[in-house]
């Protein structure tokens, strides 16, 4: 796992998919995601400092697939931590199927 500290001008580095686990190119997933940080509810229910650095490092074929299954709004209020977007079925699926297959793929 990648220290979740960096900011914004590291949004993509080598190193572990946290979701299917492969060694590769991983870009930052803002678990919170960015177009909702100033939304008054998440302003209410989040800590400032959480939302900024609340982040995964994904692949990016997950990175795809996970904004290709959940808007914004689903990703802020529903599965805004790894483990609850691990834990999605369609997202689960996915990164099983592709942890078998050679980082170039295309998806």
């Amino acid at each position: 796992m990648l220290d979740n500290d960096q900011h914004d001008e590291g949004q993509q580095q080598a190193g572990c998919c946290e979701l299917c686990h492969r060694q590769m190119i991983v870009t930052k997933h803002h678990l919170i995601p960015r177009t909702r940080h100033k939304n008054k509810r998440n302003k209410r229910l989040f800590d400032r400092d959480d939302v900024k650095h609340r982040v995964a490092w994904l692949c990016r074929p997950c990175h795809n697939h996970v904004h290709k299954m959940l808007s914004n709004k689903q990703l802020e209020l529903e599965y805004n931590t790894l483990d609850l977007l691990a834990a999605h079925p369609d997202i689960a699926k996915f990164a099983q199927w592709i942890s078998s297959k050679a980082t170039g793929l295309k998806v």
